[in-house]
């Protein structure tokens, strides 16, 4: 395996559902393991680790938080998701979804700088930015 650097997200019981919902969000091929799969009978179906893989080379990974640890979201990361004109049309399609449920804090539009750019708190409490070229 190549080495590389992804985003890892701790949810509160949703691991399942968020994960899901990205694979619908950007497709691609998602791994679920389970707690209970490692005999952490106490948290059983909650997931201890996912994977969702694209086409594209995205990776996103993400988990519950174990019983033991408090979760604790905040408003220090964000996932940035780029490309150029070739790629508006995807993006546009990732904005749209992410969205939906959601809470805009900038909608998808031209910006000063010249690109497309949104930000938004999909339904999971988790900010995205999506930005593109003409």
């Amino acid at each position: 395996m190549a080495t590389r650097l992804n985003p890892y997200i701790s949810f509160p019981g949703t691991a399942r559902q968020a994960m899901e919902y990205y694979q619908h969000v950007f497709g691609g091929s998602l791994s679920l393991r389970t707690y209970g799969e490692f005999g952490a009978q106490e948290q059983g179906e909650q997931i201890m680790h996912s994977m969702l893989e694209t086409e594209r080379g995205f990776t996103l990974m993400a988990s519950d938080s174990p019983d033991q640890s408090e979760h604790r979201p905040g408003n220090n990361i964000s996932i940035s998701v780029t490309g150029d004109g070739a790629d508006s049309e995807e993006l546009r399609g990732y904005w749209d979804k992410l969205a939906d449920g959601g809470t805009v804090s900038v909608p998808l539009e031209k910006q000063m700088w010249g690109d497309y750019f949104g930000m938004c708190t999909d339904k999971f409490g988790i900010t995205w930015m999506i930005d593109f070229g003409e």
